[in-house]
């Protein structure tokens, strides 16, 4: 897999001997050479510190997680958690402060879902009080809390929403490459637990900081009917054949890449022009190649009938997509139209169309690319913005429809990931758009891939209808 990013020659400059070194003096930023995934490497390298309030309702199913994930786990006064380790199996320590900071530790989770007064919410602020220092570089922090809409009490309903704005904020507080998520849960989602906290406490995750994420009962009966491969954690995707739009260079080429590695057989697509280098991408995964234009109003058809000669996709992911940017009282009109029509239109036809001729399998992901400025909007890209925001929308509008087939349809919103596109950037935006945020560095192609990857996987089974921003926890449109 090509790697990226390395451009960035301040974040280089800051992490050598002497830069380091200029950059303290001077008080300069420095941000921290973030860890990604390599193959066959473990779900975490290190400890995880296990913290709770009282009347937290999903140890169990974390002691169960964590014995199937291999993490060692240690407790900040939890009682009942060397109990609940030993009945599953699992390895598990004491972690005491005794007057200064315990021992470091690669990872913190913490069970707020007991949380339903201000008063309880004070287990919350001693937990990360003690512990938070301790975290190493690049480590995570994950925080459980119920999905306020299944609170009936109001009080509980806020106590859990606040978890939201506590997060976000630490997720800016502890840098060092350090990124935090809250997970939302509903009643059935102990089935779906496992899969995100493999993803979120993994180098999988590296750019994605500050995002809530509501699990819902997982996908079980519909992932087993048509997929004959046994589900392997080192293959998540093995068996399954996947759709990727814009597929010849950049963030697609990436995801291609990422896909194959995970075990799927990618039909790779892009425009004829791109023809050579897509055709270069699929020989080297092992894939298939589609030229086509997705504004063809025949595209959609042409699709339909690849699908089903392959016996029905897996997975979709629409990346392809194009910029092109004016101020909107200098923009003429095609400029205009043929954003709209490349970012969003033609991911909505061809998703209706797979949908209507059921050429997408039992279990099928689709997940789409839409962007930070589809949140927060940009100078220059209200066509842009326009299509982004879009997406979300179709995202959301779809969820229940693909949910009542035993499917799912979710979205990325990347930041800044350094790619040709963003090359072209004059010098100083460029610099804030890598430095605005709470990892201080672009994301690289790589990272909106494992995403991805995630969502298109059944570790991603109780995730539908979400946006995941891969953004670094954006100082913009957080």
């Amino acid at each position: 897999m090509k790697a990226s990013g390395m451009k960035d020659s301040y974040l280089n400059f800051a992490n050598s001997p002497m830069g380091s070194r200029i950059a303290a003096a001077l008080g300069l930023p420095r941000p921290v050479l973030l860890e990604r995934f390599h193959a066959h490497q473990p779900v975490m390298e290190g400890d995880v510190l296990v913290g709770a309030s009282a009347g937290a309702q999903w140890l169990p199913t974390l002691a169960q997680a964590f014995k199937s994930m291999q993490i060692h786990t240690v407790a900040h006064e939890v009682p009942q958690w060397t109990a609940l380790c030993n009945q599953v199996g699992l390895m598990s320590g004491r972690w005491t402060i005794e007057g200064q900071a315990g021992a470091r530790v690669k990872g913190l989770v913490f069970d707020a879902t007991g949380l339903q007064t201000l008063a309880q919410a004070d287990s919350l602020y001693q937990f990360f009080h003690d512990t938070v220092r301790s975290v190493l570089p690049c480590g995570r922090v994950v925080v459980l809390g119920w999905d306020p809409a299944q609170c009936d009490d109001a009080l509980q309903a806020s106590v859990q929403r606040a978890l939201e704005g506590f997060m976000r904020s630490l997720a800016k507080e502890v840098k060092r490459g350090i990124a935090v998520q809250l997970l939302q849960l509903t009643d059935d989602a102990h089935g779906a637990l496992e899969g995100a906290l493999r993803f979120f406490l993994s180098p999988r995750s590296a750019y994605v900081s500050g995002q809530v994420v509501r699990l819902t009962a997982a996908l079980t009966t519909e992932w087993t009917q048509g997929h004959d491969a046994p589900w392997d954690a080192a293959q998540p995707l093995q068996g399954n054949t996947m759709l990727v739009t814009g597929a010849s260079r950049g963030i697609g080429e990436a995801i291609v890449d990422t896909l194959a590695r995970d075990g799927a057989r990618v039909v790779c697509l892009d425009v004829p022009a791109a023809r050579d280098a897509l055709q270069a991408v699929a020989a080297r995964v092992q894939g298939s190649a589609l030229s086509l234009d997705i504004t063809d109003r025949n595209t959609p058809a042409a699709l339909v009938q690849a699908a089903l000669a392959d016996g029905g996709w897996d997975g979709v992911v629409h990346n392809a997509g194009i910029t092109r940017d004016k101020t909107l009282a200098k923009m003429p009109e095609h400029l205009w139209q043929s954003v709209l029509q490349v970012n969003l239109g033609a991911q909505a036809d061809i998703t209706q169309a797979l949908m209507q001729a059921q050429a997408l399998r039992a279990g099928a992901r689709v997940v789409c690319v839409s962007s930070i400025a589809g949140l927060a909007g940009n100078v220059g890209q209200t066509n842009y913005a326009f299509s982004k925001a879009g997406v979300i929308g179709l995202v959301h509008s779809l969820a229940p429809r693909l949910a009542a087939q035993g499917m799912a349809i979710n979205a990325v919103a990347p930041g800044f990931i350094e790619t040709q596109m963003t090359a072209a950037i004059p010098l100083a935006i460029r610099e804030a758009g890598r430095r605005m945020n709470s990892m201080g560095q672009g994301g690289w192609p790589v990272d909106v891939a494992e995403t991805i990857a995630w969502l298109l996987s059944r570790s991603a089974a109780g995730v539908n209808g979400q946006v995941i921003r891969v953004c670094g926890h954006s100082w913009l449109g957080a």
